[in-house]
């Protein structure tokens, strides 16, 4: 008889004996078996488990560029149209929290230089508009109301500033997106996540500065070492388009430098002078056979961004184009499911408000995810060979407990015998991966005609796997793992039906 085990953790640092880290250094002594068993051990920080577990963020692209009517400013604007006339962060971030969103980011500085908070360190400010006669701070706002409504906060501070005078002077432009940079993570309180891109655009003098990114990230790891820096950025990377789409097979652990294993700092990734190793948004990252030419694995999540509407920032003419629930149920399942977070942008318009067309499709958006998956029908089913505690872990809700079979299988069955007949066209599953991210292929089956039909198959789990598929209506299914990096750690295995 297969021995079977309960797997039950919080963020603890050992299992079966072994070191969790969020990185591993490969030896040339490590056989292939040696590479695979490491992969299936790297873990994320305790940071990185806490933005994985957020899954929607709302971004909120609002600045000069909203009162253009353009999507990149040129540095050049009069400031003076900055002007909202009923500024409510309030509205913004009740919003989103109604609609299950956790966190949100803010756009301090988008390319064109314009800050949304006093900055000492420039006249491209607020503080030289009209909006409050100069004393409005809408950094400020955001971080206020989200510690109203108890949700993350967070800022986007553009790489390239298009108004700075000596961008391109790799020197003192560092030295001054220091100082903004310290501004922001110094006068709001708590900061949750600090979002950077990779823009960088010629200056004044025809040059493009040099960015000293890891100067950046130490100054935000000593001012706000709680925060997760992405997507330029060593705690979460970018997943390669805009669309809400993610890969098919998205694993958390790649490749990386030689260099990183000293460069990290007791796992908490305090030090990037590391880049990961090969194009990070390639579609192929965390293969076996990417693994097998790696010298480093590292836990570098992906983060799956897309707007509400077809521009990043409000358009009026775009009123009649805003995502509708539909559509955004279908980028959650292409994302959040898909072992991504979903980072959404709704762009408040000219009066400082989220448009109301914005507001009906996201709050309608929040109802359609809730009851879609409010009932998970299976639900009071048994296991076969497993007891009811055990089973009862499956079910229970919660991603911090797991199934696990033998130590030594790669491969597992489990058979659900619903309490009845059940119509169902979700699959949902989740691995603990407090423990690592283990499975590699699984299938999910349906016993129909005295015999197993095929319903639907995946390859990669992470955090959260959603798979939708036509309806289909059985008294038992069964899940079968085909392949795992070790045993794999089920946390969570669900059946839903899709809301008309």
């Amino acid at each position: 008889m297969k021995k079977i085990g309960i797997v039950a953790l919080a963020l603890c640092s050992t299992v079966y004996g072994q070191q969790l880290k969020s990185f591993a250094t490969i030896t040339g002594a490590d056989k292939p078996a040696d590479i695979i068993s490491k992969a299936a051990m790297v873990v994320p920080s305790a940071r990185q488990l806490r933005w994985q577990e957020l899954e929607l963020t709302a971004f909120f692209h609002f600045g000069i560029n909203t009162f253009t009517n353009r999507e990149w400013g040129d540095g050049k604007e009069d400031i003076s149209l900055f002007n909202p006339t009923d500024m409510d962060a309030d509205q913004w971030v009740k919003t989103v929290k109604d609609a299950g969103f956790k966190q949100v980011i803010i756009t301090a500085k988008h390319h064109d230089g314009f800050c949304l908070w006093p900055s000492k360190y420039t006249q491209h400010s607020v503080k030289n508009t009209p909006w409050k006669e100069g004393k409005g701070d809408v950094v400020k706002e955001v971080s206020i109301a989200c510690k109203k409504y108890g949700i993350g906060f967070g800022v986007y501070l553009s790489p390239w500033d298009r108004n700075a005078a000596f961008y391109g002077d790799t020197k003192e432009y560092n030295e001054y997106f220091i100082n903004q940079l310290t501004e922001l993570l110094t006068q709001y309180g708590k900061v949750d996540e600090v979002w950077f891109d990779g823009a960088n655009g010629e200056g004044p003098n025809g040059k493009k500065p040099d960015y000293h990114f890891n100067d950046w990230y130490k100054l935000i790891r000593k001012l706000q070492p709680s925060a997760v820096i992405a997507v330029m950025g060593p705690d979460v990377r970018w997943v390669g388009t805009e669309s809400g789409e993610g890969r098919l097979t998205e694993w958390s652990v790649v490749p990386a430098d030689a260099q990183m294993q000293e460069a990290i700092a007791s796992g908490s990734q305090k030090d990037l002078t590391f880049a990961p190793q090969g194009n990070m948004m390639a579609n192929d990252l965390g293969s076996r056979e990417k693994l097998m030419q790696a010298k480093g694995l590292v836990w570098y999540p992906a983060e799956t961004d897309v707007s509400i509407r077809p521009g990043w920032f409000y358009h009026p003419a775009e009123d009649s184009l805003v995502k509708t629930p539909e559509s955004l149920m279908n980028i959650y399942l292409s994302s959040v499911g898909r072992n991504s977070v979903l980072l959404l942008n709704i762009p408040p318009d000219t009066k400082g408000q989220l448009n109301k067309n914005d507001v009906e499709n996201l709050l309608g958006f929040g109802k359609l995810r809730k009851k879609t998956f409010e009932n998970n029908l299976a639900k009071g089913a048994s296991v076969k060979g497993l007891t009811a505690k055990i089973t009862t872990l499956l079910l229970d809700a919660k991603n911090t407990t797991s199934y696990a079979g033998s130590n030594t299988d790669t491969t597992t069955t489990l058979e659900f015998n619903l309490s009845g007949t059940k119509t169902f066209d979700i699959l949902l599953l989740q691995e603990n991966i407090r423990v690592g991210q283990r499975v590699e292929k699984f299938v999910l089956e349906t016993w129909q005609n005295n015999d197993w039909k095929k319903i639907t198959e995946g390859t990669t789990v992470g955090y959260k796997r959603i798979i939708q598929f036509p309806a289909v209506a059985a008294a038992k299914v069964r899940l079968r793992i085909l392949a795992s990096r070790l045993n794999p750690l089920i946390a969570e295995f669900g059946l839903y039906k899709s809301v008309e």
